[in-house]
């Protein structure tokens, strides 16, 4: 075999290893997140896994929150998603969508971690509006509102944690004064 022949076969080898690496497609993520679901609803097992990690806030803030539910359920949120009453979200003026943050009732100490997807609220003196389902766990359905502090966690999803975070300090106000 000449030297030319032999170049000429190492090309064809290497030419059709490129090609077959080339249609394997990406590989599978085998990492320890889960993967994304189709739909975006996170189920009641994700909360509880979401809920144990130590995941400092990177803002806090404390006000009233209220809720909100029958008469917006079935809608659209600001992020496109399907408002359920029953599903663990919240409405914020100014965190990213979609956001997770750990609502915890001030005279009981109960906490909830919901899915910020939406905005509001659009009453004044008022830092969220929670769902219905976030309501009835922090026990205040029949009230109306609850004295709560607010931690934003980060985005939502593993691929959105990548996002330029937004978050400001409550003792600042939010971005643009509002």
């Amino acid at each position: 075999m000449t030297l030319h022949a032999a170049t000429g076969a190492a090309t064809t080898v290497i030419f059709c290893v490129l090609l077959l690496t080339a249609c394997a497609g990406a590989p599978d993520d085998t990492g320890d997140a889960p993967p994304r679901p189709a739909e975006r609803v996170f189920s009641p097992p994700v909360f509880l896994a979401l809920a144990q990690e130590a995941v400092a806030p990177r803002a806090v803030e404390e006000g009233l929150a209220s809720w909100y539910g029958p008469g917006f359920h079935g809608n659209l949120t600001a992020n496109g998603e399907v408002f359920d009453q029953a599903a663990m979200s919240a409405a914020h003026r100014t965190l990213p969508l979609p956001s997770l943050a750990r609502v915890t009732r001030l005279d009981t100490g109960q906490s909830v971690l919901v899915r910020i997807n939406d905005r509001g609220p659009f009453v004044d003196h008022r830092v969220i509006d929670l769902s219905r389902a976030a309501a009835q766990v922090l026990g205040f359905i029949e009230d109306g509102v609850a004295q709560v502090r607010v931690e934003a966690l980060g985005p939502a999803d593993g691929a959105d944690r990548a996002a330029a975070p937004v978050f400001f300090d409550p003792k600042d106000g939010p971005p643009g004064g509002s």
